[in-house]
C-alpha cells in the first residue's frame, strides 16, 4: 500500500532521478538520455503528470470532503433562526400584527411570519382539583411571582386535574401557545422528543357548547417535568364559559391519565395566549399571489420600500416584468399602484386598459419588496457558465429558507423573461447553485439554460444565529407601531445557529469516533447509564465481576425524598439502554441504593468562650458521614482518621478524647480496623450522634 508521503512529498527532480536510474534495468538498448531524445520527452511528461496527481491526492475539494463526511453520516448543521414566544406587556390591549412585523431588542431584530391578533385575552384563574376539592393557584399567572407551587399536591394521582380559566379564547380551530415555567431543581438528561415521557401523561380539553372536547396538543414540558411551551389546536366547536370552578370563565383543562412522577411537579409561572417570533431581519421579500386583478399587501419597510412586480402570461412560463403606474393612459405591461398608510398598498391589473395582465395559474403574480439597502445593490452578477462560479452577495449570515434570486434572460425577439430560483437541485435545464450563507456567496454548479443571465436579489433575510437565543424575561419593542408597545418573552429563545463549517463537522466526527458506544469497562457502563435520556441520575458506580462475567451497577436517582430508590420506570429505561450497548457475552445487574446510618459516640474537649461548639461538631460529622449529599460514592470506605482529623481541625476543638463510629446495619456495611466499608450499592448517612462536650481547663 502506497503511503501518502511517498506520493505527495517528493519533488519533480527526485522523481526524474529515480526514473533515469530505472532506465538501464528496463531497456539495455536505450542509451540516449539527452533531453532531445523523444523517449526522454515522453518520460518527463509522465513524471510531471505523476507529480500533479500526487499533489491532488492531498488537496481534496470542499465538495469531496463534504461527501466523505456524509458517507460517515455527518452533514453540516443548517443555519436556523432563533424562535421566541411573546405576549403583550399590556394583555388587555388588542393589537393587530401584520406578517413580517418587526420587533427590536437592542440591535437585534425579531419578526413574525404571519399576521396575528394578540391581546384581549388573559388568564384570570388557575385551579387544580385533587383530593376531591379545588385548590387555588391563580397567583401563578402573576409575572412577578417567584415561589414555586405543587399544583397536584405531594402525591399526584391519575384523575387529578388543573383548570386554566380565562376571560376569552382564540377563534375555534386556531392555534395558541402557553409557556409554563417549572421549578427544575434536579438535572434531568435531555431527550430527543420532549413530548415523550415515561413518568406521566395528560389529556387536554377545552370546554365548549358540547361539553369538554379534547384538544390536539404538542407538549414540550414532558407533562410538567420541564419548563417549556405547550401548543394547542383549539377544537372547531365554539367555547363557552365553564361554571363549575370557583371562578367562572373559558376553560382549558389538563387531566393526569398516568402519574408515576420521579419528581413532583412544581410550577413557577404560567403565561398564556402567546405568539411566535423569529430572530431574523428581512432585507427583501418575495411574495406570491394567486389573484390577477387587485392585490392588497403590507410592506414591512414602511417609507423606504421599493417594488418589482412580475406576472405569468402563460401556464408554466417564465415571468414578465410589470411596471408601476399611478394613473391610466399607458399601454403595455403596467399595473396600477396605490399607496396607503402604514406600508399598505394595492396593485391592480387591467388587461382592457393596459393590454397585458397575468393569467389565472399557480403563483401567477410575484411581488418583490426591497429595503433601500438591498435595492442599491440588488444586482449580484451574471451567469458565465463555468463550473463552480462564485458570486458574492451584498449580505452575510443569510436565512436559507428566505433566499431567492431573480434570473433575467433575453429572448430572440429581444423581450425579457424572469425566473425565480432557489438554492438546490432543479430540473435538467435549471440553474443549480448552493448557498454559502455564512460567507454571503453562491456557488453555481450547473448553469443549465441560464448562461448569460443576469442575477438579482429577490427574497433575503439575515440572522444573528446563536445570539438570538436570548434569556427569558426581556421586553421587546414593536417597531413602527403607535407607541412601540412592549412584548414579554417568558421563555428563552432557542434554535438559533449558523450553518456548521466543515472544520466543525470534522471536529464533531472526531468526537463521535472517540466516544465509545459499546460498554466494555466499568467507566463505559457508568457513562452510558448516567446519560440515559429523561432520567435524573445523581450517583452511579459500576463494579466488574470478571469471574461471573457480570457487571453490578448501583444507581441513585436525583429525585424527591431523602433516600430515593430506583423506580420500575428507571430500571426499565436503564435496562433498555444497556441492552443496546453491552457486549453479547456480558451480563449486568441494576442495583437500587441502600442507605445505612452511622452512629457516632465521641468525647470532645473544646476551648473556652465558644458558644456553638456542639453545632459545629455535629455539622462536621454530618458532612463527613453524608454520602448522598456529597461527592462520596457507593462503596467508598469511611476512614476513621479522616473523621478524627476533621473534628480536630475545628477552631473550637482543643482535642478529641475518644471517637467511635459504627454502622447501624451490618448487612450492608462492615467495620475493619476502625474504618467502615459499605457494600457496592450502599450509601452512608449520619445516624445517632452522641457527643459529650467538655470545656478544656489548662493547668
Amino acid at each position: 500500500m502506497l503511503r501518502v508521503e511517498e506520493i505527495t512529498g517528493r519533488t519533480y527532480e527526485e522523481r526524474m532521478t529515480d526514473a533515469y536510474a530505472a532506465l538501464p534495468l528496463i531497456s539495455k538498448e536505450w542509451t540516449n538520455y539527452n533531453p532531445s531524445d523523444p523517449g526522454i520527452t515522453i518520460l518527463e511528461n509522465l513524471v510531471v503528470f505523476e507529480s500533479l496527481q500526487g499533489s491532488n491526492i492531498s488537496n481534496l475539494s470542499y465538495e469531496t470532503r463534504l461527501a466523505l463526511l456524509k458517507m460517515a453520516g455527518f452533514t453540516p448543521g443548517k443555519a436556523k433562526c432563533a424562535r421566541v414566544l411573546l405576549t403583550p406587556e399590556d394583555p388587555d390591549k388588542v393589537i393587530r400584527l401584520n406578517a413580517n412585523q418587526k420587533f427590536k431588542l437592542g440591535s437585534m431584530i425579531f419578526e413574525t411570519r404571519k399576521a396575528v391578533n394578540t391581546g384581549g385575552m388573559r388568564l384570570e384563574g388557575i385551579f387544580s382539583h385533587y383530593d376531591d376539592e379545588f385548590h387555588n393557584f391563580s397567583f401563578l399567572s402573576d409575572r412577578d411571582y417567584r415561589m414555586s407551587a405543587r399544583v397536584f399536591g405531594e402525591k399526584p394521582r391519575e384523575g387529578d386535574s388543573i383548570y386554566f380559566i380565562s376571560n376569552a379564547l382564540p377563534e375555534p380551530g386556531s392555534d395558541t401557545f402557553f409557556y409554563i415555567n417549572m421549578d427544575t431543581r434536579f438535572n434531568r438528561n435531555p431527550v430527543e422528543d420532549r413530548s415523550d415521557n415515561i413518568f406521566a401523561s395528560l389529556k387536554w380539553e377545552c370546554f365548549t357548547s358540547e361539553g369538554f372536547k379534547e384538544i390536539k396538543v404538542r407538549d414540550f414540558t414532558g407533562a410538567f417535568l420541564l419548563s417549556g411551551e405547550i401548543k394547542f389546536r383549539l377544537p372547531s366547536e365554539k367555547a363557552v364559559p365553564y361554571q363549575e370552578t370557583p371562578l367562572k370563565g373559558y376553560c382549558i383543562r389538563a387531566t393526569l391519565t398516568h402519574a408515576s412522577y420521579d419528581v413532583v411537579p412544581r410550577f413557577r409561572s404560567v403565561n398564556a395566549f402567546l405568539f411566535e417570533a423569529w430572530q431574523k431581519d428581512s432585507r427583501s421579500l418575495s411574495i406570491t399571489s394567486q389573484k390577477t386583478e387587485t392585490i392588497e399587501m403590507v410592506s414591512p419597510f414602511k417609507n423606504e420600500d421599493y417594488l418589482l412586480v412580475f406576472g405569468k402570461e402563460k401556464k408554466g412560463s417564465s415571468y414578465r416584468r410589470y411596471e408601476l403606474t399611478m394613473g391610466g393612459g399607458a399601454r403595455g405591461r403596467y399595473c396600477l399602484y396605490r399607496r396607503g398608510e402604514n406600508g399598505r398598498f394595492t396593485l391592480t391589473f387591467d388587461e382592457e386598459s393596459f393590454g397585458y395582465a397575468p393569467i389565472k395559474t399557480k403563483d401567477t403574480v410575484r411581488v418583490v419588496i426591497y429595503s433601500e439597502e438591498i435595492m442599491r445593490r440588488y444586482r449580484v452578477g451574471k451567469v458565465l457558465g463555468y463550473d463552480d462560479q462564485e458570486i458574492e452577495l451584498p449580505v452575510k449570515h443569510i436565512v436559507p429558507d428566505s433566499f431567492c434570486l431573480i434570473a433575467k434572460r433575453t429572448e430572440k425577439d429581444g423581450s425579457e423573461i424572469f425566473d425565480f430560483v432557489r438554492p438546490g437541485k432543479g430540473d435538467d435545464d435549471a440553474l443549480t447553485f448552493h448557498l454559502l450563507e455564512n460567507d454571503g456567496k453562491i456557488v453555481i454548479e450547473d448553469a443549465g439554460d441560464f448562461i448569460g443571465a443576469d442575477l438579482f436579489m429577490a427574497g433575503c433575510a439575515v440572522t444573528e444565529g446563536p445570539r438570538g437565543n436570548i434569556r427569558a424575561g426581556n421586553i421587546i419593542r414593536a417597531i413602527d407601531l403607535p407607541g412601540e408597545p412592549g412584548f414579554f418573552n417568558p421563555g428563552p429563545g432557542n434554535g438559533g445557529a449558523y450553518r456548521e463549517t466543515l472544520d466543525e463537522v470534522k471536529a464533531r466526527f472526531r468526537r463521535d469516533i472517540l466516544k465509545p458506544y459499546t460498554c466494555v469497562t466499568a467507566g463505559d457502563y457508568e457513562r452510558v447509564v448516567s446519560e440515559t435520556p429523561g432520567l435524573c441520575i445523581r450517583k452511579i458506580r459500576a463494579v466488574m465481576d470478571e469471574l461471573e462475567n457480570l457487571v453490578h451497577i448501583a444507581v441513585m436517582p436525583g429525585t424527591d425524598g431523602d433516600f430515593p430508590v430506583l423506580s420500575e420506570e428507571y430500571k426499565k429505561a436503564i435496562n433498555s439502554r444497556l441492552q443496546e450497548r453491552r457486549l453479547i457475552t456480558t451480563r449486568f445487574q441494576i442495583l437500587s441504593p441502600v442507605y445505612v446510618g452511622v452512629s457516632v459516640k465521641s468525647t470532645v474537649y473544646v476551648k473556652r468562650h465558644f458558644t456553638d461548639c456542639r453545632e459545629q461538631i455535629e455539622n462536621v460529622l454530618k458532612r463527613e458521614l453524608d454520602y448522598a449529599g456529597t461527592e462520596k460514592n457507593f462503596g467508598d470506605p469511611l476512614k476513621f482518621e479522616e473523621v478524627f482529623r476533621a473534628l480536630e481541625e475545628l477552631e473550637c476543638v482543643e482535642f478529641v478524647y475518644e471517637l467511635f463510629i459504627r454502622p447501624e446495619n451490618s448487612k450492608y456495611a462492615g467495620i475493619r480496623e476502625a474504618n467502615i466499608y459499605p457494600a457496592e450499592n450502599c450509601l452512608l448517612y449520619p445516624g445517632r450522634l452522641e457527643i459529650e462536650i467538655v470545656t478544656y481547663e489548662k493547668g
